[in-house]
């Protein structure tokens, strides 16, 4: 008979319903049974014994909220009567992770076709950078993204325009607002010109709103993420604009280009709007270096890879109760299969690591790396406290509608795309990965930033596990939607490349998913298949202003 509720850890008193049940309904597991007090949507929880105010509450084998009102067994949990509760966590002197690697022995000799760098990394792409200093700029890079982008066969035209047209001739010949309303349009699909430069993935534009004003690390903390973006091993080259006043100076950034690749040998076309003079001089400028760059750049072709040379960001969005049963453990077998294979594997989003960080800190390599991710956490809470909003107001509507009711429960599960590897490196944001093996990267928990984040510390390819749907991508790495669910991979198909929901179904174990999901992301990094992302033009982009955001 299939398993219709879940106890995900031996010391858990909190259970899921893997499916909608009903009040008055009878489950069993494991020799027990529950009569259910009230409905029990799936992906949410009941109570496995009676609970009095102030009772602990478990899930994943942590603490992850305690009762605010007597709750019966078999009662639905809910914000009404749960709270968020975590422990506190210390860091110990002696710092000696154990670890069981995953059996990798068919997966070391396998290779992906890369683009390799001078500086020995290898990309998955190839692609040139037209980045702004400060927002000032931003409409000179929109003009040179008018020009460059469909003569050198880069637009993906979605088809969009002739469902208007449609629209057009309905409201000429006369048509009604309730029949356009009725009216079925006819999509076309996405297509793209011939490329000049079959070796360059793509011209990509990195628009944002920073570079000036704000405080002084602000525009330190752009040239250090911009610099991680110019000395990607995605990209090629780049052309910086430059308004010449702003507080991220031109000399910054190439300050933080030199930490992150000391013998940077990338075309880098650095132009000045006040030096150059009119618009026009520095658009005819740029068009005319840029086009030179990637006459350069297209001279690369992919040659083989081992798997060792891929560096993977985590990266969750959109969770559902779901989530950390299927899809994130899934990741974290990946996880623990790329550094067992000697690659690196960035873990991310701080305030969803809420309240496993006594687990985090004991996987910590060392004393030092575990000392920072402590005064990292420590920091970052006590700042979003500082203005009303701690880590206990991290999950969203979406979130809590889908069964993450507390923040604690959120973090639990969104931890295990980490797999039980040991923690190798603790950075700050935007610092970059130089160790193989689970990186821990300072980043708030909203996708985009800290997805753009994940890539300008060096992930190559970003694994992105939703159970609501969001359509997150990025400029210059592939990012893989991972589904918890099959409803979702169903109704948001467009955008979701792999679905963990048999995992739900007992269909299939989270080892099995994880080797499915690597062989995809083999033939990613190889460019022989195209992720969503990409295909839709999700490009997205938003530096994180060292505030408060969760």
């Amino acid at each position: 008979m299939k398993q219709n509720i879940l106890q995900i850890h031996p010391l858990d008193n909190a259970i899921v319903a893997l499916s909608d049940l009903t009040r008055g309904e009878t489950v069993r597991l494991n020799g027990r049974s529950w009569t259910l007090q009230s409905d029990v949507p799936a992906k949410h929880k009941f109570a496995a014994d009676d609970l009095q105010a102030g009772d602990e509450l478990r899930m994943y084998g942590v603490l992850v909220g305690k009762a605010q009102q007597a709750i019966p067994a078999g009662g639905l949990l809910s914000t009404s009567n749960l709270k968020h509760a975590t422990v506190g966590y210390t860091v110990r002197d002696a710092q000696k992770p154990e670890w069981q690697a995953p059996d990798v022995s068919a997966w070391k000799s396998r290779t992906f076709m890369g683009y390799h760098r001078t500086d020995g990394s290898v990309g998955v792409a190839n692609y040139w950078l037209v980045i702004p200093m400060v927002f000032c700029e931003n409409r000179n890079v929109e003009v040179l993204k008018e020009a460059l982008v469909h003569d050198l066969g880069y637009d993906k035209k979605r088809g969009y325009r002739a469902q208007t047209q449609q629209l057009i001739q309905l409201h000429r010949a006369g048509k009604s607002v309730e029949e356009i309303l009725r009216a079925d349009l006819v999509a076309q699909a996405a297509t793209a010109s011939q490329r000049l430069f079959p070796n360059i993935d793509g011209i990509q534009f990195l628009t944002h709103e920073g570079g000036c004003g704000g405080i002084r690390q602000d525009a330190q903390s752009l040239c250090g993420l911009l610099a991680g973006y110019i000395t990607h091993p995605n990209v090629a080259g780049a052309t910086v604009l430059s308004l010449g006043c702003q507080n991220a100076q031109v000399s910054m950034l190439m300050e933080e280009i030199g930490r992150r690749d000391a013998d940077f040998q990338k075309p880098l076309i650095l132009l000045e709007q006040q030096k150059v003079g009119t618009e026009s001089d520095l658009i005819a400028s740029a068009l005319k270096e840029t086009f030179a760059g990637l006459i350069t750049a297209n001279q690369l072709e992919r040659k083989p890879a081992p798997i060792s040379k891929l560096c993977i960001g985590l990266e969750c969005g959109g969770s559902d109760g779901f989530s950390g049963i299927s899809a994130n453990p899934t990741l974290g077998h990946l996880s623990d299969m790329v550094v067992a294979l000697g690659g690196s594997v960035i873990l991310s989003e701080f305030p969803e690591l809420c309240g496993v960080e006594q687990e985090l800190c004991d996987r910590c390599a060392d004393h030092a790396a575990a000392k920072r991710f402590s005064e990292l956490m420590t920091t970052y809470n006590r700042r979003a406290q500082s203005v009303g909003s701690g880590f206990d107001m991290n999950p969203s509507p979406g979130n809590i509608r889908d069964g993450l009711i507390t923040d604690a429960i959120k973090s639990a599960g969104a931890a295990k795309k980490g797999g039980t590897s040991p923690v190798v490196e603790v950075l700050d944001y935007p610092e970059k990965v130089t160790k193989p093996g689970l990186n821990l990267l300072c980043t708030p928990g909203n996708d985009v930033e800290s997805t753009t984040a994940e890539v300008g510390s060096g992930a190559t390819i970003v694994l992105f596990t939703t159970g609501l749907g969001t359509p997150t991508g990025n400029p210059i790495a592939p990012v893989v939607k991972v589904s918890s669910n099959t409803a979702l991979a169903e109704r948001m198909s467009d955008i979701i490349d792999y679905d963990t929901g048999g995992i739900i179904r007992g269909e299939i174990s989270i080892a099995e998913a994880a080797e499915q999901l690597l062989e995809y992301v083999v033939r990613v990094a190889g460019g022989e298949q195209e992720v969503a992302a990409v295909r839709l033009g999700q490009d997205d982009f938003i530096p994180w202003k060292r505030g408060i955001s969760l």
